[in-house]
């Protein structure tokens, strides 16, 4: 009887395993949709359209861009969740719309860890503080003491109220105690700009924007905003030297799929995802744009989804940030 019964759960298993792998093999049978929020023509969209020919051919199927720009993000995940979980819809998105913007508004539609998978993060920014050569420092451990003895003296743009770069700066005053004025822009580039003309002391970019004007002297770099210093910078110090407690606040660009996916749908989209990013002409591009890649896991995605949203409830809350 005993032996019936090891017969039957042995023959249960390879019937699930064998079908798991039967999906895994068959998926994809028809186009897969990548709805994004990202306007056509936008660095998002164009970074974008670099990995998915080449996931398409892994794939052989088509990979279709559905740009669904819109309230800062939510048109394109709210379409994302009513999707079945099949594989055949996901959705491209950053971490301003799938962790930080639930505390900037009052009823959030959605939880992003309840209510979408998690498939990979595709790369992340590297940002760098910059500042106006008349600015009297050299490095961020300089910058943090300056401001101690001068509180409110300098200040600093951003690309927002709630965004990386604010979240990072409060940060910073957590940690050190140094007061830098803030100073919210609608676009990076204005602020970076401002900084060029010595409008505005300090601001945070990307290495891809700012690049220009550091090597012609026209800004000088502070600081990387890193726990570890960047294999693109070796010689820059990140922020994680100065203030070990610090932690980058999250900056990056990911493919989610819906609530419920398959594990073996997951590992093949995972799988062929992140292959494409290490593709040379991807490759070409990160570094061009300033980005780094990630491609982490599923799992291990996930887990960094459910820390960064513990910081940035822990930074929203010490600066006394309110949603709208």
């Amino acid at each position: 009887m005993q032996s019936k019964a090891r017969f039957i759960t042995c023959a249960v298993f390879a019937s699930v395993v064998c079908s798991s792998l039967a999906m895994a093999q068959a998926f994809p049978t028809k186009p897969v949709r990548v709805i994004t929020q990202f306007a056509p023509g936008s660095s998002g969209d164009t970074t974008l359209r670099v990995i998915t020919p080449i996931i398409s051919q892994d794939f052989g199927q088509p990979v279709v861009i559905d740009n669904r720009a819109g309230g800062g993000g939510m048109v394109a995940a709210e379409l994302t969740v009513r999707a079945a979980p099949d594989g055949y819809i996901i959705l491209c998105a950053t971490s301003a719309t799938q962790v930080v913007r639930p505390f900037m508004v009052r009823g959030p539609s959605f939880d992003t860890l309840r209510d979408f998978t998690p498939i990979t993060a595709l790369y992340s920014a590297i940002t760098l503080l910059v500042a106006h050569p008349s600015v009297p420092v050299t490095s961020m451990g300089e910058l943090i003491e300056y401001a101690r003895r001068n509180p409110g003296k300098l200040s600093y743009g951003s690309s927002g109220i709630g965004t990386d770069h604010h979240l990072t700066g409060e940060q910073i005053r957590i940690l050190t105690g140094a007061e830098i004025v803030h100073v919210p822009y609608k676009a990076t580039a204005q602020a970076l700009i401002d900084v060029v003309t010595g409008q505005l002391p300090l601001t945070y970019a990307i290495t891809g924007a700012a690049g220009t004007f550091i090597k012609t002297g026209k800004i000088k770099v502070l600081g990387v905003v890193k726990n570890q210093r960047v294999a693109l910078l070796p010689d820059v110090p990140a922020f994680g030297e100065v203030m070990p407690k610090f932690q980058q606040p999250p900056n990056w660009t990911a493919l989610f799929g819906p609530a419920g996916l398959p594990p073996p749908v997951l590992a093949r989209l995972n799988g062929a995802i992140v292959k494409s990013l290490h593709h040379p002409d991807a490759q070409a591009r990160w570094i061009a744009n300033g980005y780094e890649v990630i491609g982490n896991t599923p799992e291990d995605f996930a887990a960094q989804i459910k820390l960064q949203t513990a910081l940035v409830a822990s930074i929203v809350k010490s600066a006394g940030i309110t949603p709208e």
